[in-house]
């Protein structure tokens, strides 16, 4: 019989596991997974939680389109005075679009990235201290490996002008024609969190001692963040394929997403010094040595990169699967079947943000290669959702 197995987790810095997550902790639930009519599996939560949990069902309304004619975005982030930079991860560069009027302004091209199959341009994210120091991150492969940079962003200079020499942070995560992960984001604790991929060496994964699929934690410097599970790393999880997919919860509870290989994809509640199973383990399993999925989908059916948490539920961007899915939560276990939406409509998606409320950014991803792009492709739409 599948079930579901959560080891107890380590206190590690503002990452908090609450009384209210689950009473699973230390053991398995009695609760097998129960299946969806799309294929989808969920894992039911073993015992009632403090925490409210929102309906099974939601709905998402496509608010309008922000801005179109964009090539191969990828990062996305929003800033505090207002408008969004968004970088194309084929052209090298960061442009600054006008989230009113959906005018775009090229930021400038990061100097280094080498753009091939699944690398180039990647992730973004803002500084914890952005207010004082205007510094924007960016994840990107370059000729030798996938790394850390952060710029400063100085928006009265010339345009085309805008960025600071990039100063290197973080350096030596493996790179590859595919499986270059590439998420980065802030997390509660004001640490910098990296999604890496295998780069197509299934090996690396279960490496303790390889950057290659692993969730890092790291200082804004660079250094391997205090309380790390592993003395002297950077590693805060491993047993991942190609994490694209970083949130957190109004609990400050890690959620990540990462692509399966041939059969199933994966939403997972991250703890710390956890393994995650691959290539041991693709889905759901018995073995008490690698943590369970809190869902898993069928790879036609989602393929996911980006994620975000708005209004109770992690939302989940599906490239090959072409939707947007609904993941409602209960603690750190799904509440309820996943929902998909917007199937087809728009193409692939790649990158989903939170921007307040009940509102989220979607970037499109059909200039990638692998889409099938429409006049107005690539583009940013604001969504509602409940």
């Amino acid at each position: 019989m599948r079930r579901r197995v959560v080891t107890a987790g380590l206190a590690v810095g503002a990452l908090l596991w609450t009384a209210g997550c689950s009473s699973g902790d230390g053991g398995a639930s009695g609760n097998g997974p129960s299946a969806s009519a799309s294929g989808t599996t969920v894992q039911g939560s073993s015992s009632p939680s403090a925490e409210k949990t929102p309906p099974a069902k939601g709905t998402v309304e496509v608010v309008r389109t922000v801005a179109e004619g964009l090539n191969s975005p990828w990062g996305l982030a929003p800033l505090p005075e207002g408008g969004l930079l968004v970088a194309s991860r084929d052209e090298g560069t960061i442009t600054y679009v006008d989230e009113s009027t959906g005018k775009k302004t090229e930021v400038g091209e990061v100097p280094g990235v080498s753009a091939a199959g699944e690398g180039g341009l990647l992730g973004l994210a803002l500084s914890p201290d952005y207010a004082a120091d205007h510094m924007v991150y960016a994840y990107f492969t370059s000729v030798s490996d996938n790394r850390i940079v952060r710029m400063i962003y100085d928006p009265e200079r010339p345009a085309g002008d805008q960025l600071g020499a990039p100063d290197t942070v973080f350096k030596g995560i493996p790179k590859g024609v595919i499986h270059n992960g590439g998420r980065i984001a802030f997390g509660p604790d004001k640490m910098l969190y990296a999604g890496t991929g295998e780069s197509g060496d299934r090996g690396l994964s279960q490496d303790k001692d390889s950057l290659g699929g692993k969730i890092l934690r790291l200082t804004p410097e660079g250094e391997p963040a205090p309380g790390n599970p592993f003395s002297g790393s950077p590693v805060y999880s491993y047993g991942h394929r190609n994490v694209q997919g970083l949130a957190w919860d109004s609990e400050q509870r890690l959620f990540a997403a990462e692509f399966g290989q041939d059969t199933w994809d994966e939403l997972n509640a991250i703890k710390p010094g956890a393994n995650y199973g691959w290539p041991e383990v693709e889905g759901e399993s018995d073995d008490s040595a690698y943590q369970n999925p809190i869902a898993q989908w069928h790879t036609d059916d989602a393929s996911p990169s980006g994620i975000a948490y708005a209004e109770g539920s992690i939302w989940m961007a599906g490239l090959k699967g072409r939707r947007l899915w609904r993941i409602p939560l209960k603690g750190i276990e799904a509440s309820a079947d996943p929902q998909s939406f917007l199937q087809g409509d728009y193409g692939r998606l790649r990158t989903v943000v939170a921007a307040g409320g009940d509102r989220l950014w979607v970037t499109t991803s059909n200039t990638d290669g692998r889409g099938d792009p429409k006049e107005g492709d690539d583009r940013i739409l604001e969504l509602r959702v409940s």
